[in-house]
Protein backbone atom coordinates (compact mmCIF):
# COMPACT_ATOMS: atom_id res chain seq x y z
CA UNK A 1 0.00 0.00 0.00
CA UNK A 2 1.13 3.57 -0.68
CA UNK A 3 0.64 6.55 1.60
CA UNK A 4 1.13 10.22 0.95
CA UNK A 5 1.32 13.47 2.82
CA UNK A 6 2.29 17.00 1.97
CA UNK A 7 4.62 19.40 3.74
CA UNK A 8 5.27 23.08 3.28
CA UNK A 9 8.88 24.06 2.67
CA UNK A 10 10.56 27.43 2.13
CA UNK A 11 10.50 26.57 -1.58
CA UNK A 12 6.90 25.37 -1.85
CA UNK A 13 4.80 22.31 -1.20
CA UNK A 14 6.40 18.88 -1.23
CA UNK A 15 4.53 15.60 -1.69
CA UNK A 16 5.93 12.61 0.22
CA UNK A 17 4.94 9.08 -0.81
CA UNK A 18 5.93 5.80 0.84
CA UNK A 19 5.00 2.22 1.44
CA UNK A 20 4.89 1.02 5.05
CA UNK A 21 8.68 0.81 5.10
CA UNK A 22 10.26 2.65 2.14
CA UNK A 23 10.19 6.17 0.69
CA UNK A 24 8.99 6.13 -2.93
CA UNK A 25 8.65 9.80 -3.85
CA UNK A 26 9.58 13.33 -2.77
CA UNK A 27 8.35 15.88 -5.30
CA UNK A 28 7.69 19.61 -5.38
CA UNK A 29 4.14 20.76 -6.09
CA UNK A 30 2.57 24.12 -6.78
CA UNK A 31 -0.43 23.33 -4.59
CA UNK A 32 -0.88 21.45 -1.35
CA UNK A 33 -1.74 17.77 -1.78
CA UNK A 34 -4.08 15.57 0.19
CA UNK A 35 -2.78 13.27 2.89
CA UNK A 36 -3.66 9.64 3.43
CA UNK A 37 -5.92 8.92 6.37
CA UNK A 38 -3.10 7.15 8.19
CA UNK A 39 0.57 8.02 7.88
CA UNK A 40 3.22 5.35 8.51
CA UNK A 41 6.17 6.00 10.79
CA UNK A 42 8.54 6.32 7.81
CA UNK A 43 6.66 9.38 6.52
CA UNK A 44 6.58 10.92 9.98
CA UNK A 45 10.35 10.38 10.17
CA UNK A 46 10.89 11.79 6.67
CA UNK A 47 8.85 14.91 7.50
CA UNK A 48 11.01 15.42 10.60
CA UNK A 49 14.24 14.96 8.62
CA UNK A 50 13.14 17.34 5.86
CA UNK A 51 12.17 19.96 8.45
CA UNK A 52 15.65 19.58 10.00
CA UNK A 53 17.20 19.90 6.52
CA UNK A 54 15.30 23.11 5.80
CA UNK A 55 16.23 24.47 9.25
CA UNK A 56 19.93 23.78 8.59
CA UNK A 57 20.22 21.03 11.21
CA UNK A 58 20.55 18.08 8.79
CA UNK A 59 22.89 17.50 5.85
CA UNK A 60 21.96 13.93 4.99
CA UNK A 61 19.01 11.61 5.30
CA UNK A 62 18.60 8.23 6.97
CA UNK A 63 15.34 6.82 5.65
CA UNK A 64 15.11 3.65 3.54
CA UNK A 65 14.47 4.45 -0.11
CA UNK A 66 12.83 2.49 -2.90
CA UNK A 67 12.61 4.58 -6.05
CA UNK A 68 10.90 3.00 -9.05
CA UNK A 69 13.10 3.00 -12.15
CA UNK A 70 15.33 1.04 -14.49
CA UNK A 71 18.59 -0.51 -13.34
CA UNK A 72 20.52 2.30 -15.06
CA UNK A 73 18.38 4.99 -13.43
CA UNK A 74 18.93 3.38 -10.02
CA UNK A 75 22.69 3.32 -10.68
CA UNK A 76 22.58 7.06 -11.46
CA UNK A 77 20.49 7.79 -8.36
CA UNK A 78 22.93 5.82 -6.20
CA UNK A 79 25.77 7.91 -7.59
CA UNK A 80 23.85 11.12 -6.84
CA UNK A 81 23.79 10.13 -3.17
CA UNK A 82 27.61 10.29 -3.19
CA UNK A 83 27.67 14.03 -3.99
CA UNK A 84 28.56 15.75 -0.72
CA UNK A 85 26.22 18.28 0.86
CA UNK A 86 27.06 21.79 -0.32
CA UNK A 87 28.92 20.54 -3.42
CA UNK A 88 27.96 20.18 -7.05
CA UNK A 89 29.17 18.15 -10.01
CA UNK A 90 28.58 18.54 -13.73
CA UNK A 91 26.63 16.14 -15.90
CA UNK A 92 29.98 15.24 -17.53
CA UNK A 93 31.42 14.36 -14.13
CA UNK A 94 28.35 12.28 -13.34
CA UNK A 95 28.76 10.30 -16.56
CA UNK A 96 32.46 9.74 -15.80
CA UNK A 97 31.63 8.53 -12.28
CA UNK A 98 29.27 6.03 -13.90
CA UNK A 99 32.25 4.69 -15.83
CA UNK A 100 31.50 5.99 -19.33
CA UNK A 101 31.67 9.66 -20.33
CA UNK A 102 29.53 8.82 -23.38
CA UNK A 103 26.43 8.17 -21.22
CA UNK A 104 26.06 11.86 -20.40
CA UNK A 105 22.64 12.20 -22.04
CA UNK A 106 21.31 9.01 -20.49
CA UNK A 107 22.69 10.08 -17.09
CA UNK A 108 21.07 13.52 -17.46
CA UNK A 109 17.75 11.90 -18.40
CA UNK A 110 17.94 9.56 -15.40
CA UNK A 111 18.80 12.51 -13.16
CA UNK A 112 15.67 14.26 -14.41
CA UNK A 113 13.51 11.21 -13.65
CA UNK A 114 14.62 11.00 -10.01
CA UNK A 115 11.40 10.46 -8.04
CA UNK A 116 12.94 11.20 -4.62
CA UNK A 117 14.14 14.78 -4.88
CA UNK A 118 16.23 16.45 -2.16
CA UNK A 119 16.89 13.09 -0.41
CA UNK A 120 18.49 11.79 -3.64
CA UNK A 121 20.18 15.11 -4.43
CA UNK A 122 19.69 15.48 -8.18
CA UNK A 123 19.73 19.26 -7.63
CA UNK A 124 23.50 19.02 -7.06
CA UNK A 125 24.16 18.30 -10.75
CA UNK A 126 24.80 21.39 -12.87
CA UNK A 127 26.02 22.25 -16.35
CA UNK A 128 29.72 22.01 -17.21
CA UNK A 129 29.98 25.82 -17.27
CA UNK A 130 28.48 26.03 -13.77
CA UNK A 131 25.10 27.08 -15.14
CA UNK A 132 21.95 25.75 -13.51
CA UNK A 133 20.19 23.51 -15.99
CA UNK A 134 17.31 21.11 -15.70
CA UNK A 135 15.34 20.45 -12.54
CA UNK A 136 11.91 18.86 -12.42
CA UNK A 137 10.96 21.13 -9.51
CA UNK A 138 11.98 24.23 -11.48
CA UNK A 139 15.26 26.12 -11.68
CA UNK A 140 14.16 28.57 -8.99
CA UNK A 141 13.83 25.72 -6.50
CA UNK A 142 17.13 24.20 -7.63
CA UNK A 143 18.85 27.54 -7.04
CA UNK A 144 17.20 27.85 -3.63
CA UNK A 145 18.33 24.34 -2.59
CA UNK A 146 21.92 24.92 -3.75
CA UNK A 147 22.08 28.34 -2.06
CA UNK A 148 20.63 26.84 1.14
CA UNK A 149 23.18 24.03 1.18
CA UNK A 150 26.03 26.41 0.36
CA UNK A 151 25.06 28.70 3.26
CA UNK A 152 24.92 25.76 5.69
CA UNK A 153 28.16 24.23 4.39
CA UNK A 154 29.87 27.60 4.87
CA UNK A 155 28.47 28.16 8.36
CA UNK A 156 25.87 30.78 7.49
CA UNK A 157 22.66 29.62 9.14
CA UNK A 158 19.32 31.18 8.27
CA UNK A 159 16.29 29.69 9.93
CA UNK A 160 13.04 29.43 7.99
Amino acid sequence: MRYQTCITSPSGYIKLVSTDTRVKEVTFLDEECESSESIPEILINLKKQLTEYFNGARTDFSVPLEPDGTDFQKKVWTELCCIPFGKTISYNELASKLGDPKVIRAAAAANGKNPIGIVIPCHRVIGKSGKLVGYAGGLGRKKWLLDHENRIANGVLELF
